[in-house]
C-alpha cells in the first residue's frame, strides 16, 4: 500500500508545513488529514478548499501509494518521536503503523479517493521574486488587510505588477499600506486573499532564492522551494488607490519613526479597548504635542520633528498609527497633512518611494 522510511527532522518539517492548509473542522472527514503520496519522492498535502499547500521531499520509498491521516493526530506523533529514522507502512485496510527507535503506534487512515484533487493552475502569468523580499512586502502590508466580510475583495492584498515593479497594497477603510519592489517583467495584477499570504510568509526564508507567482483563471500558484501553496483569487472591484491617496498636502514634517512610536506607546497607555479615544496631536514648529484621555486618566508627551506642522490638530486611532510608523521600512519618514479631516501619508525620506501608509484621522470632539 505505502512504505517508506525518512529522517523525523524532515517529516516533522513538512507535516507543519502542510498542516497550515488543514480545515480544523469539515464535513468531509479527509480534509481534516494529510495526503500522503509516495512514488519517486514524498509528497504530503493539506487543503481546505480556499487553501491548499503542497510539499516534496527525499525518502527512501520502499512501495508506491496514498493514504490520508488524521493532521493533528499524525502531527503530534511525529513531534513526539525521538530523533531517529521513522518506519512507516500502511496496508490494504488503511491500517498505519508507525516506527521510530523503540516507539511505535498504529492509527487508522483514510482512503485517498475521498481525498479532493488540489485545483490545477493554468500558466496566464508568472514572475519570480526573492522569497526574503516577497517575505518583507507581505509583512509591511498585511498588517492593513480588512477582516470585514462584507467587502470580501478587501480582505486581500492587490498584487499589481507593471513598468513601475511590484506594487502591493491593502486597505481597510481605515488606513492604506502600499510596498512598491522593482522587478523585471509582466504586466498583470489580481488580488490575493490576507490568509494565504500569512502562510506565504512564514513558508518563505530570508533568503535570496525565487519564489515563482503564477496566476491561473481563478487560482494562484505559489512555488516556494520544494513546497507550493494553491489559493483562490479574489475576484471584485478592489480601492482604485490612485485617487484615494492625496498627495499635493501642504504640511510636510521628517519624523524619527523610533521616537514617534515610543511617544504614541507612552500616550497609548491609558487606552484601552474598553476605554477607547483617540491620541489627540497637536503638530507644531519641530516638535508634536501628543495627548490622549480616557476614564483612566489622562497622559502627554512631546516629540521632537523636523519641520513646521503649523499648529494642526489632528487625532489618529493610536493602533493604525502606530502600526504604520512599526512596519515602516525605514528611520526616518515624511509625513504630510492637510486638514485635521484629511489623511496622514507617511512615505521614505530619502530615495524611491517604495513605501507609503496612510492613515485616516478619527474626528476630534469640539
Amino acid at each position: 500500500m505505502l512504505r517508506f522510511s525518512c529522517e523525523k527532522a524532515l517529516l516533522q518539517s513538512a507535516v507543519n508545513t502542510v498542516s497550515r492548509a488543514v480545515a480544523a473542522k469539515s464535513s468531509i472527514p479527509a480534509l481534516e488529514g494529510i495526503l500522503v503520496e509516495g512514488s519517486d519522492r514524498l509528497t504530503m498535502s493539506g487543503y481546505n478548499m480556499q487553501t491548499g499547500i503542497r510539499t516534496a521531499f527525499e525518502a527512501e520509498i520502499h512501495e508506491e501509494g496514498r493514504i490520508v491521516l488524521n493532521a493533528r493526530l499524525f502531527g503530534e506523533i511525529i513531534r513526539k518521536l525521538p530523533d531517529d529514522l521513522v518506519v512507516f507502512a500502511a496496508d490494504e485496510k488503511y491500517m498505519v503503523r508507525l516506527t521510530c527507535g523503540d516507539a511505535s503506534f498504529e492509527i487508522m487512515g483514510l482512503s485517498a479517493e475521498d481525498y479532493p484533487e488540489l485545483p490545477e493552475v493554468d500558466d496566464e502569468y508568472s514572475v519570480a521574486i526573492q522569497q526574503g523580499t516577497l517575505k518583507a512586502m507581505i509583512n509591511q502590508t498585511s498588517f492593513a488587510v480588512s477582516t470585514n466580510e462584507t467587502r470580501p475583495i478587501h480582505t486581500g492584498s492587490l498584487f499589481e505588477i507593471n513598468e513601475q515593479g511590484l506594487t502591493m497594497v491593502s486597505v481597510d477603510g481605515f488606513r492604506l499600506a502600499l510596498r512598491r519592489e522593482p522587478l523585471e517583467r509582466g504586466a498583470f495584477s489580481f488580488v490575493c486573499p490576507g490568509s494565504a499570504l500569512n502562510e506565504v510568509k512564514s513558508i518563505c526564508g530570508d533568503t535570496e532564492d525565487l519564489v515563482t507567482v503564477t496566476l491561473g483563471k481563478r487560482h494562484i500558484l505559489f512555488e516556494i522551494g520544494d513546497t507550493q501553496l494553491i489559493c483562490r483569487r479574489l475576484e471584485g472591484e478592489f480601492l482604485d488607490y490612485r485617487n484615494a491617496i492625496p498627495r499635493n498636502n501642504p504640511i510636510s514634517i521628517l519624523v524619527d519613526t523610533k521616537a514617534m512610536l515610543n511617544s504614541l506607546d507612552r500616550v497609548s497607555v491609558v487606552i484601552s479597548e474598553k476605554l477607547k479615544s483617540p491620541v489627540h496631536c497637536i503638530f507644531d514648529a519641530d516638535r508634536v504635542y501628543l495627548s490622549a484621555k480616557t476614564g483612566n486618566g489622562e497622559a502627554k508627551d512631546i516629540c521632537p520633528v523636523e519641520g513646521d506642522g503649523q499648529g494642526l490638530e489632528i487625532g489618529f486611532n493610536n493602533r493604525f498609527f502606530m502600526d504604520a510608523l512599526r512596519y515602516a521600512p525605514a528611520e526616518k519618514v515624511k509625513m504630510e497633512l492637510n486638514t485635521g479631516i484629511s489623511p496622514c501619508i507617511m512615505t521614505p525620506v530619502e530615495g524611491e518611494e517604495n513605501f507609503l501608509y496612510m492613515v485616516l484621522p478619527v474626528r476630534l470632539k469640539a
